[in-house]
């Protein structure tokens, strides 16, 4: 008696499997994830939770990626006074102390230069965080190891700060929006957000994905760094400077922290991304925002 053929799946060769992660997600630092990670990043990890990520981190080829990445900004020098052309002149050595101190515990993050630029369109002027080359440089390497596990999560409209998408995308967005017969736009702005950022609740945030403390208590040694204005010099106990490297990737765009959501309505297209801020919680007036005005968050 014969046994029925049975029909198996063709399986996908490895190396194909490989190049399609790849091709997803080509933005993503090679010095920082491998194609390992990447699967478990799409399949999901246990508990939904990320572990041992600090030595890639301090990887020295992450540190070296991070510190090309701030030198493409052409970036003003920090407190220090080492400019992204000093720093440079001290490759590798440089690198190779910070990945030692990352490792041993001994890395502190410098006093970051506040300057103020004109707003445009105001008379007031916007505060800017300049952290040295070498704090950019780790924050960068940072953000190398940990976008992705958060980038995953973002909404396909969601369009600021994103790796591969930008300003032009979001008009063709709204571009489609309008040829649909979507007529209304609300332009709502959180005034003084990141002066408003809650540590606590951005770091509860973080855990939520992170359960690596060395990469936890690196980010929030960043988050406490003193600010120097002029002969001022403080410790915040709120926000996070504008102009970081850190800012976008890690706080503005993992939610409206501090942001209470009383209740949301059902998008047809957006999937109750209609909801009602309440501020109150990130210390804005109640006249920042219309009581009961839906927004639509892009």
């Amino acid at each position: 008696m014969t046994r029925p053929t049975e029909h198996k799946p063709a399986l996908v060769p490895l190396a194909q499997q490989a190049g399609e992660i790849l091709s997803r997600w080509r933005w993503v630092k090679p010095t920082a994830w491998t194609v390992r990670m990447l699967t478990a990043l799409e399949e999901g990890v246990e508990g939904g939770k990320w572990f041992r990520l600090f030595d890639k981190v301090f990887a020295e080829r992450n540190l070296l990626a991070a510190f090309q990445q701030v030198a493409s900004k052409k970036g003003k020098a920090g407190v220090d006074h080492v400019s992204v052309d000093q720093f440079e002149q001290g490759l590798p050595e440089t690198l190779w102390e910070v990945s030692d101190q990352l490792r041993q515990g001994t890395y502190q993050p410098q006093s970051i230069r506040r300057v103020h630029i004109p707003k445009p369109g105001t008379n007031e002027t916007r505060p800017l965080g300049i952290p040295t080359v070498r704090d950019r440089t780790v924050q960068a390497a940072v953000v190398n190891v940990i976008e992705p596990i958060f980038e995953r999560d973002f909404a396909d409209h969601s369009y600021g700060f994103r790796p591969g998408r930008g300003c032009k995308d979001a008009l063709r967005r709204v571009d489609q929006l309008l040829r649909q017969g979507y007529t209304i736009v609300v332009d709502a702005d959180l005034k003084g957000y990141f002066d408003s950022i809650p540590h606590d609740r951005l770091m509860t945030r973080l855990k939520e994905k992170i359960a690596d403390g060395p990469v936890l208590s690196l980010i929030e040694s960043f988050l406490k760094a003193n600010i120097m204005d002029g002969l001022e010099e403080w410790t915040p106990i709120t926000g996070a400077p504008q102009g970081a490297v850190r800012t976008p990737p890690t706080m503005l765009r993992m939610t409206l922290l501090g942001a209470s959501f009383k209740r949301g309505w059902t998008d047809p297209i957006h999937d109750a991304d209609l909801l009602l801020v309440d501020l109150h919680l990130l210390h804005q007036g109640p006249d920042d925002l219309p009581s009961g005005l839906p927004v639509r968050l892009f």
